[in-house]
Formats: C-alpha cells, sequence, structure tokens
C-alpha cells in the first residue's frame, strides 16, 4: 500500500496542466531552430516575393497611369482635329455657298444678256420685216395707183420715171396725212 501511496502522493504534487521542464526546454530549443529556420530562409524569400509582387503592381499602375495620360493625350488630340475638322467642314461650306451664289448669279446675267440679245435681235427683225412690209405695200400700192390711174385717165401711165415719181409723192403725202414716218 506504500507503493500506492507514494504514487497518490506524487499525483498530488504534479499538476497534469504543467508540462515537465524538460518538454519545456525541449519544446523551446525546437521552436527556436524552427523559428531561426524560419527566419533564415522562409522569411527572405516570402519578402522577396512580396517585393516582386508590389513592384509588379506599382509598376502595373504606373503603366496604367501612364497608359491613361496617353489616352487622355490622344482623346485632347482626337478632339483637337475633329474640332479643326469641324471649322474645315464650315468653311468648305461657306465656301461652296459663295460660289453656288457666284455661279448662280453669273447665270442670271449671262440669262439677263441673252434675254436682252433676244429682245435686240427680235427688235431688229421687227424693224427689218416692218420695212420690208412698207416696201412691199409702197410697191403694191404704187402698183395699185398706176393700175387705177391709168383706168381713171384711159391711158397708160408708162414712163418709170414719172410713175416711180408720182408713186413716191403719193405715199409721202398718205403718210403725211395718216402720221406714219417712212423711218419706222
Amino acid at each position: 500500500m506504500n507503493s500506492m501511496y507514494l504514487l497518490a502522493e506524487d499525483a498530488e504534487d504534479i499538476n497534469p496542466l504543467i508540462p515537465e521542464t524538460y518538454d519545456i526546454v525541449w519544446s523551446l530549443v525546437c521552436v527556436v531552430v524552427i523559428g531561426f529556420l524560419f527566419y533564415k530562409y522562409v522569411v527572405p524569400r516570402l519578402t522577396k516575393v512580396l517585393d516582386e509582387r508590389s513592384q509588379k503592381i506599382e509598376g502595373g499602375m504606373e503603366a496604367a497611369e501612364a497608359a491613361q495620360a496617353e489616352a487622355q493625350q490622344t482623346l485632347q488630340q482626337y478632339q483637337q482635329q475633329l474640332a479643326e475638322a469641324r471649322l474645315e467642314a464650315a468653311r468648305i461650306r461657306e465656301e461652296a455657298r459663295t460660289q453656288g451664289q457666284q455661279i448662280l448669279a453669273q447665270l442670271r446675267s449671262e440669262a439677263q444678256a441673252e434675254a436682252d440679245r433676244i429682245v435686240t435681235a427680235g427688235h431688229a427683225q421687227l424693224d427689218s420685216q416692218r420695212q420690208q412690209i412698207v416696201t412691199e405695200l409702197r410697191s403694191e400700192l404704187g402698183r395699185t395707183a398706176v393700175d387705177l390711174a391709168e383706168k381713171i385717165i384711159g391711158q397708160s401711165v408708162a414712163d418709170e420715171a414719172k410713175q416711180a415719181a408720182s408713186i413716191d409723192r403719193f405715199l409721202t403725202e398718205l403718210d403725211e396725212k395718216a402720221g406714219i414716218g417712212v423711218g419706222r
């Protein structure tokens, strides 16, 4: 019973929650060795990977900022070119409108000149036809007058010079009475 008592006494002194000293020492040695190895090999590699990743991220951000700045510059150039193209198109439209108005004015003046020429030619033609008609009427009237005179007198008025003089005198008297000028 004695040995049971000793065990029971030893069991009272031993706290099952507190480990033995040699367990604590060996555990500390293992933690220090693992910590040293971790600090010596794992931490530098992990730091290197994290640094590379942060450099890639920063480089990507810088590249994105540069691309964004370039895109902004390209957009501004595009907008400037677009504005210039709009101004050029407006200038071309205005120039075309001005040229159209000039062409229209030129065509109007040409049409007016052509109309004036046609009217002038018409007047000239009318005057020449009038003159021709007056001449024909004079000769016809002269022949009729000679025929009538021959019938009235009963003899032939064959002398051409006398006949022409009589006809001209008769027509001049007729013109004076009627108010019609020979030159019209």
